[in-house]
């Protein structure tokens, strides 16, 4: 039996409680199979380093110098920033990920290509953040991760605190603005937040570029869109099962990178799809051989306070604070509604990309954040139909559908005359 179908077999008895006869021969058999898997991949002379690397290992490994540094926020979170420095007079930029990713999806895509690198050889100063929570930002002062009170934070906090940790950090070391922020997914709501509500933070930066941007969801065509009527639900689960920790990075998934999805073509068609199902359909673009790479960093961890608060935003149709419920909201915000993020606040001028294949993006909702924002000085839909929304960062031909779009913006090169091609060629 494939490797797959067994650990959907465990999943489904773990859950059910039902303990099948020959459970100990399939295990048998299964034990066999990863000795054979072992052996065969210690003398598989493709088998990609990376797997096993962490983000500052892949980065030299690639001939890159890196770096780490650990700024701590204003409310105690232990935060690791990695960095590919430039040299004398380079320009600082910050890469920030999304929901369940860490700063190696920067470089996942590999040397040539992955936008990390490929703003270091054209000689930016770049940094990589990663967010309270995740592989490499799960400390803090005074609490443990194994501490519900550790996971009391959302997108919010991460806009409240992290960001502005980071860019102060960065400004205040390199003595400088930072030249471009550029986010993805979660990595832009977080941006907004921040903009919205600490415009002090804001002024130090000099452009914001959003990949697949996330504010208003409600139109989103990803099966995540039906968990909305079972949130409380969902958040009872998360509460009771995880003790508020979402989807961890450990040696489940390590293990299912390394021996479930790089044995053959259909196992690793399975272990995409679950990837395309959520994000969108793009098999032209998927690099398959990078899924064993892209298992053993993500899901990289979260609380599950930042997905219920996302799915309040599919719930409400609104980008605004966590809703408590009316009897705390009116204790945290004098109010029994949430207030909304005021974007018409955020001065930072911000260009949108977003593709149409992208499940979790809508353009009906991208229309809206670009109505919403008083300085957007480019939105650009990536011309490439099934463009996802995990393409920005490991499509096959993301540098030039994306990233050379993205530099040209960095140079200020003819900025007025960049035109908004993506709502001109799409009307709906």
């Amino acid at each position: 039996m494939r490797l797959t179908a067994i650990v959907c077999l465990l999943t489904f008895y773990s859950f059910s409680g039902a303990a099948p006869t020959n459970m100990i021969s399939e295990l048998s058999a299964f034990a066999r199979r990863i000795s054979w898997t072992s052996w065969n991949q210690s003398n598989n002379t493709n088998f990609n380093p990376d797997v096993i690397l962490n983000t500052l290992e892949m980065i030299r490994r690639a001939g890159y110098p890196a770096e780490a540094h650990v700024v701590t926020t204003e409310d105690g979170y232990l935060l690791t920033l990695h960095r590919i420095p430039g040299g004398n007079g380079s320009l600082p930029v910050l890469l920030q990920h999304g929901l369940l990713c860490t700063s190696a999806d920067w470089v996942i895509l590999g040397k040539g290509k992955a936008l990390a690198y490929l703003l270091a050889d054209q000689g930016y100063d770049v940094w990589l953040g990663n967010f309270r929570g995740n592989t490499y930002s799960r400390a803090h002062i005074s609490l443990s991760p194994s501490e519900s009170r550790f996971w009391d934070f959302s997108f919010n906090e991460m806009g409240i605190h992290d960001l502005p940790a980071m860019i102060t950090f960065i400004t205040n070391m390199r003595s400088q603005p930072l030249h471009t922020y550029i986010g993805h997914s979660m990595g832009t709501s977080s941006f907004y937040v921040m903009a919205s509500e600490r415009p002090e933070i804001a002024r130090m930066v000099q452009m914001m570029i959003s990949l697949a941007p996330v504010a208003f969801t409600n139109h989103m065509k990803s099966p995540v869109k039906y968990l909305v009527p079972f949130w409380r639900q969902l958040k009872v689960m998360l509460q009771y099962f995880f003790h508020d920790e979402f989807l961890p990075q450990n040696n489940f998934f390590r293990f299912f990178a390394k021996y479930g999805c790089d044995q053959n073509i259909v196992e690793n068609e399975i272990c995409a799809d679950m990837i395309f199902m959520i994000c969108g359909y793009d098999r032209e673009q998927f690099n398959y051989t990078l899924l064993p790479v892209i298992l053993n960093h993500d899901p990289a961890g979260a609380s599950a306070k930042t997905l219920l608060h996302y799915v309040q935003g599919l719930q409400s149709g609104k980008f605004r604070q966590f809703d408590y419920g009316r009897e705390k909201n009116l204790l945290m915000y004098n109010s029994s509604e949430p207030p909304n993020y005021d974007l018409a606040n955020i001065t930072v001028p911000i260009a949108l990309f977003y593709g149409s294949g992208d499940r979790l993006v809508n353009i009906v909702d991208v229309k809206r954040l670009y109505r919403a924002l008083p300085n957007v000085m480019d939105i650009y839909e990536v011309p490439w139909p099934k463009f996802n929304h995990v393409d920005f960062l490991w499509a096959k031909d993301a540098p030039k559908l994306v990233y050379e779009r993205v530099f040209k913006l960095m140079k200020r090169k003819n900025l007025n005359n960049v035109t908004s091609m993506g709502l001109q060629r799409r009307s709906k």
